[in-house]
């Protein structure tokens, strides 16, 4: 068979149902094997970047995923790079597959020739032009072992058209996958690191996303609620225990973060890690604040993570599953054995602040405050809710203000947040688990970004609620520049000759998005936003694409954060909730 032929045979056999792509002259031969060989479905992307970044949202949907991109030669590996580096950035495996120029033309600066393999190396586990056939089996088996081993994270393969083309000889009914390395704590490392936890008085976990990535959420929660202790979430890691839960704490950081989480951390004296990278929009700029007062266990799967960002008092290398595992097996003989510490009075402190330290959400201004936006998102949307959004002010107000109950229900792309990201991401995770309703979350340039991909969603009816808060900015680039007391270039605002009736708002979203097959409703009232999602659900049933709902929101809105990068120290620009009723849809009943 060709070498092309071998590669669709391995995806198959390596578990790979679904890809994602843009088919051209370079690539086409591997095209030809996904239409012979048959057995993988195709989703045909209007973008290449869009492409990638819906093989992430795919992976990140379900565990055990590996989504996979597809483009041609020179301008279509390039586009990827951006969703190369997000999927490095977040620990997700993602294989993209490149066409190439032949072999024989690689050095003559030949059509659409570019090393595409030398420019993804810095965002990949591995990136390899393949230049004999008879490697395409071995390069492709690798990359599966190198995505799913160790730390998980994204490969490229580039293949030269005339690799693709050349017969080699390979069995594809005796292939098999290669053993996937996970390193995994000894009982010694985690009984010292458990003694830590004996310790202290006022002990917390922080649960990062590497559990969610080791399909570990349920062990987590029960070594919670085994010994007791709190858990603070990453924004990575949201969902591995539910919002509701007694031991959930909040999150803590300079922007994604809760008044209770950052107040109940700055009140512990020990802080488990597990499956965190101490991202600096977690612990800020000030890792004084963040560390002082209080020791540190760090379990990560990724040695070099280890001290990268502040030295733990004490350091474990393995899996979080592995690490789970043992965890409770400890702590499972120790309160047998009756030595187990009593962090009771210590959790109820955390669920008083809980209950009192929270931001407004009510308000029924008009223009609309973003706030109340999340306040109907939270009636309108259940727990078995899956949201999927990227960067931005938007964001981090829905950090604040939304609850997720399950892993892999808060689908952000983390460290690198390129703009765009959020429609190809829900595309991809709602084409991994259509059964699991998907509400995307986008400000008004992230949506304008890759728009175009809303057709995709609807030429493959791929139903979901996007919700588009607008107020015709760059909010959160508004808000840092206040610090440099400047507004330049963050303005989006022009009056529109089509649509006079939207005023300064500009781009007529609904018109583009019902020019591109989707739905679209416009909301200028909040009172009006509840019923407008209500509509779009049933919409999105209806005719299978995605409904936007478009909240026309306030100019200039002061989302809470650090003006400092410091945890220790944010910003509150609104109005506290001092009233139940300020706070409707908050986890606790605001306590007064």
């Amino acid at each position: 068979m060709t070498a092309a032929a071998a590669a669709v045979e391995i995806l198959k056999r390596e578990g790979v149902e679904q890809a994602f792509g843009v088919p051209g002259a370079a690539i086409n031969p591997f095209y030809r094997e996904l239409k012979n060989v048959g057995g993988i479905k195709h989703t045909l992307a209007r973008h290449v970047e869009g492409a990638s970044h819906m093989a992430e949202g795919y992976t990140r949907a379900k565990a055990g995923n590996v989504g996979v991109c597809i483009g041609t030669s020179g301008p279509a590996g390039t586009d990827m790079i951006t969703g190369l580096y997000s999927a490095i950035a977040d620990s997700i495996p993602i294989l993209c597959i490149t066409g190439q120029a032949p072999v024989s033309k690689l050095h003559k600066e030949d059509f659409q020739a570019v090393d595409i393999a030398s420019i993804a190396k810095p965002v990949t586990k591995a990136a390899t032009t393949v230049l004999e056939a008879a490697q395409v089996p071995g390069v492709f088996q690798q990359a599966f072992h190198l995505m799913r081993s160790g730390r998980p994270g994204p490969v490229l393969i580039d293949l030269p058209i005339d690799v693709q083309l050349t017969e080699i000889e390979f069995d594809p009914e005796t292939y098999e996958p290669l053993p996937v390395y996970k390193p995994s704590a000894t009982r010694a490392q985690i009984e010292k690191a458990i003694g830590f936890l004996l310790e202290s008085e006022r002990p917390l976990i922080v649960a990062g996303g590497g559990i969610i990535n080791a399909d570990a959420s349920d062990l987590l929660v029960e070594f919670a609620e085994l010994t007791g202790v709190p858990v603070i979430s990453t924004l990575m890691g949201w969902g591995t225990i539910p919002d509701d839960h007694e031991l959930a704490a909040g999150m803590v950081g300079v922007q994604t973060s809760h008044r209770y989480g950052n107040e109940t951390f700055l009140a512990s004296d020990f802080v488990l890690g597990i499956g965190n990278r101490w991202a600096n929009r977690h612990t800020g700029y000030n890792l004084e604040a963040y560390t002082d007062g209080r020791k540190f266990v760090h379990v990560d799967i990724e040695p070099t993570q280890l001290g990268k960002i502040f030295a733990p008092d004490y350091g474990v290398v393995s899996d979080a599953k592995a690490a789970l595992e043992l965890f409770i097996a400890v702590a499972k003989e120790l309160k047998a054995a009756g030595r187990l510490p009593d962090f009771g009075g210590w959790a109820a402190s955390a669920q008083e602040r809980k209950a009192t330290l929270q931001r407004r959400t009510h308000f029924d201004n008009i223009p609309m405050k973003p706030q109340r936006v999340y306040e109907e998102m939270n009636k309108a949307f259940g727990p078995e809710t899956r949201y999927v959004t990227t960067i931005g002010l938007s964001q981090i107000a829905a950090a604040q203000f939304l609850h997720v109950y399950k892993p892999r229900h808060w689908i952000n792309c983390g460290q690198a947040g390129p703009l765009g990201w959020t429609i190809p991401a829900a595309i991809g995770a709602a084409t991994a688990d259509p059964e699991t309703p998907i509400v995307a979350l986008s400000g008004d340039y992230d949506f304008q970004f890759m728009i175009e991909e809303l057709a995709v969603a609807a030429q493959h009816k791929v139903p979901y609620v996007h919700v588009l808060v607008n107020n015709a900015y760059l909010g959160l680039i508004r808000q840092a520049q206040a610090g440099l007391d400047i507004n330049f270039q963050v303005n989006l605002e022009f009056e529109n000759i089509n649509t006079p009736e939207i005023g300064v708002y500009g781009v007529d979203h609904v018109k583009v998005a019902e020019g591109l097959g989707v739905k679209a409703i416009r909301v200028t009232d909040p009172n009006e936003l509840g019923a407008a999602f209500e509509e779009a659900k049933k919409l999105a049933v209806e005719h299978q694409v995605p409904v936007v709902v478009e909240a026309i929101l306030e100019r200039v809105t002061n989302i809470s954060m650090s003006k400092t990068v410091d945890m220790s120290n944010v910003t509150e620009f609104e109005e506290l909730a001092s009233l139940p009723e300020h706070a409707p849809t908050a986890i606790k009943t605001l306590k007064v």
